[in-house]
C-alpha cells in the first residue's frame, strides 16, 4: 500500500492490487476515508468525511492529480 503524498492530516495512496480499476486514489485521516478517479478527477465514494472537507481534498488531488498518475503508472503498469 504505497504512500504517495502526505498533506496535513491526509495520507494519499494506492493498494498494489488494484490493477484492474481505472486509475484512483485513497485518501484516509484517522478513520475517514475516500477514493477519488484520477482520469477525470471525482469522488468514487467516501465514509466519514463532510462535504466540505471531500471537497478541500478534491482540490488536493487535482493539484496532485500528475503525481498521482505517474505514481500509479511507475507502480501498477510495470
Amino acid at each position: 500500500m504505497p504512500t504517495v503524498l502526505r498533506e496535513g492530516s491526509y495520507r494519499f495512496y494506492f493498494y498494489s492490487n488494484e490493477k484492474s480499476e481505472p486509475p484512483h486514489i485513497h485518501v484516509q485521516r484517522e478513520r475517514f476515508l475516500a477514493k477519488f478517479w484520477l482520469e477525470s478527477v471525482s469522488l468514487a465514494r467516501s465514509k466519514g468525511f463532510s462535504s466540505k472537507e471531500l471537497r478541500a481534498i478534491q482540490k488536493i488531488v487535482e493539484t496532485n492529480r500528475h503525481l498521482f498518475l505517474e505514481a500509479w503508472d511507475e507502480h501498477l503498469k510495470s
